[in-house]
């Protein structure tokens, strides 16, 4: 369930309120004890739950109460800021007592009133502090939010040699501001929702105004609207109930930890979702394109950028089809290859016990269990693991004639090619065993017939309301300019269509076009 938050947010997060699906309590009364005593019983068997009464010095008839979280809070707040002005200030206890706190006594820069248990409980489990006033049915609600945050530091699946470092964490406001630094401008805009109705995590949808399809805007939240979950743990809750699906593995969401990759993202007119507590970050709309890109490709030379752009594209179809190929020209078309070499093949595998296609399957079972064990163990036992344990399973199963060498071969470079594309990895693991599956079927009419598969389902992808294979109609340089190439950035004029209404990108005349044109 989703919820509009229209609240400035402080500290780590904007807190949710108006939760629908919380039993609404009674409202608060006017007895200071009967809101204690209505606290005590909601959060019965919470033992982190603190309370204090006090008094003031001048008025000794007039009494608080300040309810909070422990270990959530900031404690040296509370005590400056909230329960020493109150000990010590000269408070008349008339009829304009609660205003007379909220506005003067209270050193707080973030705060809110309310009379409903339901806001109460779910605020003050997020670290915000709770004022109570004897007379009054009305509360003060104050930030006092202090989280364990991991530190800032690079994001280890997005290493780049040059280019920022920065990579988000699990706090949704210091993301926000990472973002906020790079894009200064009031066309960002940030909005709050609620998820989940157990979790009632905080996420902010980000987008340039001036810049972003509204069209698409409105179908994000026309999907949004229709998402009724008990929790959400990580962005990848979210992506999963609002994404087209694809039975083969292919993404229809972006995602990154990098702050840069936002920025341009929200810049050229996709849409960014920040769930508090993931440092993974959603865009959206995601060309399937964006499956070869990297954010290092921009702070590199173009040419070096659309070199390396061109080896991710052929390792993804090598690490597909290499298998396949190599299984259907084995077994079904011996002529394809040259005599000499084909002797040597037919000559290995003369002592091997298995059919091709059964020691294909088992090898790639083999490796994909190594790199799974190496991923789940420590790192530096994890990196260790994989490579010994390929070298001597591996070595072991030539030497003892279980598998053939060539098929050792034909692994390690699908699993060389595999990683050059980490954000297709689901699908080509997918694609790999159907193309294997196939080829040892049919040999390379299985083959054919499988990539068909693969390019139509491809072609039918949409992210959003738009399709993946973004642009086919127009093929003019401006449309292609950052797709299998990467272009200079000044020769980059324009947004792609659909994912902006603004397209024409804001620039200065680039002076090596012209010699004569001087820098002032």
């Amino acid at each position: 369930m989703f919820k509009w938050i229209r609240r400035k947010a402080s500290d780590d997060a904007a807190p949710p309120q108006n939760n629908p699906d919380v039993a609404p309590a009674s409202q608060l009364s006017c007895a200071l004890a009967d809101n204690i005593a209505s606290l005590d019983a909601l959060f019965t068997d919470v033992d982190i739950m603190r309370s204090r009464r006090f008094q003031n010095a001048s008025a000794p008839g007039l009494d608080f109460c300040i309810y909070f979280s422990d270990g959530v809070v900031d404690s040296l707040l509370i005590n400056e800021h909230i329960i020493a002005p109150l000990l010590v200030a000269d408070i008349d206890p008339g009829p304009g007592l609660f205003e007379a706190v909220r506005n003067c006594f209270v050193m707080t820069c973030d705060m809110k009133e309310t009379t409903e248990m339901h806001e109460i409980v779910s605020d003050i489990t997020y670290g915000d502090t709770l004022l109570l006033i004897e007379g009054s049915n009305r509360a003060l609600i104050i930030s006092s939010k202090s989280f364990m945050l991991r530190s800032i530091t690079e994001p280890e699946g997005e290493k780049v040699l040059s280019g920022p470092r920065e990579g988000f964490n699990e706090g949704l406001m210091a993301n926000l501001s990472m973002i906020r630094r790079r894009l200064r401008t009031n066309e960002l805009k940030m909005r709050f929702y609620t998820a989940g109705a157990q979790t009632n995590t905080t996420l902010c949808i980000c987008y340039m105004d001036n810049i972003v399809n509204k069209n698409i805007l409105n179908e994000l939240y026309r999907r949004l609207e229709t998402v009724n979950i008990d929790g959400v743990i990580d962005s990848n809750y979210i992506a999963e109930n609002i994404q087209e699906g694809s039975l083969l593995g292919f993404v229809t969401t972006g995602t990154t930890e990098r702050p840069d990759v936002v920025a341009a993202k929200l810049l050229g007119g996709r849409i960014a979702i920040v769930v508090d507590g993931s440092p993974v970050v959603l865009t959206i709309p995601y060309l399937f394109i964006e499956n070869f890109q990297s954010n290092e490709d921009y702070y590199v030379n173009p040419y070096y950028a659309t070199f390396s752009r061109m080896l991710r594209i052929i390792g993804f179809f090598l690490t597909m089809i290499t298998p396949a190929l190599y299984i259907a020209i084995s077994a079904y078309h011996h002529e394809i290859l040259p005599a000499p070499l084909m002797i040597n093949i037919t000559s290995e595998r003369q002592s091997v016990p298995l059919s091709a296609a059964l020691e294909a399957f088992i090898m790639l079972l083999v490796f994909d269990i190594l790199r799974e064990t190496g991923v789940r163990m420590p790192s530096h036992v994890g990196q260790a693991l994989s490579i010994v344990g390929a070298l001597v399973i591996g070595q072991a199963a030539v030497e003892a004639k279980l598998v053939a060498s060539p098929m050792i071969i034909v692994v390690a470079f699908t699993g060389i090619t595999n990683l050059l594309v980490p954000k297709l990895s689901a699908a080509s693991l997918v694609a790999r065993y159907l193309l294997l599956l196939l080829a040892s079927s049919f040999g390379l009419l299985g083959v054919v017939c499988g990539l068909s598969i693969l390019i139509i389902h491809v072609f039918n992808l949409q992210s959003y309301g738009v399709p993946a294979l973004m642009p086919l109609d127009n093929l003019s340089f401006q449309e292609v300019k950052d797709t299998f190439f990467r272009a200079p950035l000044p020769k980059m004029l324009t947004r792609v269509a659909p994912l902006s209404s603004n397209r024409t990108r804001a620039r200065t005349g680039h002076v090596g076009d012209n010699p004569s044109q001087k820098l002032k």
